[in-house]
């Protein structure tokens, strides 16, 4: 593995700096790394992370067969239901506080799409995240989630110290996804440490200081900014007066090379 990060850093990314494609009528993307089209070298994946797309599709628009291999797909509805159908035979609606994960591993083809009959857009994350286990037989997950009283809902997970959870089951060893969640003004629960942390807020806001100590600037996320934190930065969060959602993602380490 590469990339160990040398110093903290929290690195603030607003929504408005993403790359926006319209791949199809319909549908809008806006990405949080280098994509199809658009390619910055300073910015192809952070951690073992290596998109974190906000994906729009109007009603009867979607995404036609296409195919994913060795990669670990997870998906996070805001609003509305998506309709998955892969090669595999596996069928899904993701609705929100639902989420899914498809593990493409050898090959796989499928289709992503606004469900039938909506009359509204359908809003989504989707993420994808190298795997440490390539060419395996391609998986389907979907669960509802029902967020913890402490805020802290882990979603999916490939580390050992997670195998007996609920939690859908990744084909990496050493990353894992969670639910974060704040009342108003309530600070977040207590994060998991990581060399590498990617937040991304779905709802609400959020107040935080960049590295400890009198140095940590304060900086705040509006809906669809992240952090990318290394080490022991982002510091204090504290949801603003709405609440706050949010989507973390615990990395041990970077992309695996060659």
């Amino acid at each position: 593995m590469t990339d160990v990060p040398d110093r903290p850093r929290a690195d603030l990314r607003r929504s408005a700096e993403r790359y926006r494609s319209t791949p199809a009528e319909g549908i809008e993307t806006r990405h949080a790394f280098s994509f199809s089209g658009h390619y910055d070298p300073k910015n192809i994946h952070f951690g073992a992370l290596l998109a974190c797309n906000e994906e729009t599709l109007a009603p009867g628009a979607g995404f036609d067969e296409h195919k994913h291999g060795d990669t670990e797909i997870l998906t996070w509805v805001v609003e509305g239901a998506l309709a998955h159908r892969d090669s595999d035979g596996h069928a899904g609606v993701v609705r929100p506080g639902m989420v899914q994960h498809l593990s493409a591993g050898s090959g796989v083809t499928h289709t992503e799409r606004n469900a039938g009959g909506s009359a509204v857009p359908v809003r989504f994350v989707q993420m994808w995240l190298q795997p440490d286990t390539f060419d395996a037989v391609p998986s389907y997950g979907l669960r509802r989630v029902t967020p913890e009283p402490d805020g802290l809902t882990l979603l999916a997970s490939g580390l050992a110290r997670d195998a007996d959870s609920d939690a859908l089951r990744l084909r990496r060893s050493d990353a894992a996804l969670y639910l974060v969640t704040a009342g108003p003004w309530q600070p977040l629960p207590v994060l998991p440490e990581a060399p590498y942390r990617y937040l991304h807020l779905t709802a609400g806001s959020v107040g935080f200081r960049t590295v400890p100590g009198p140095q940590g600037g304060g900086r705040s996320l509006s809906p669809g900014d992240s952090v990318r934190a290394t080490g022991p930065a982002f510091v204090d969060p504290t949801a603003g007066e709405d609440g706050a959602e949010l989507l973390l993602w615990e990395m041990h380490s970077g992309l695996a090379y060659g």
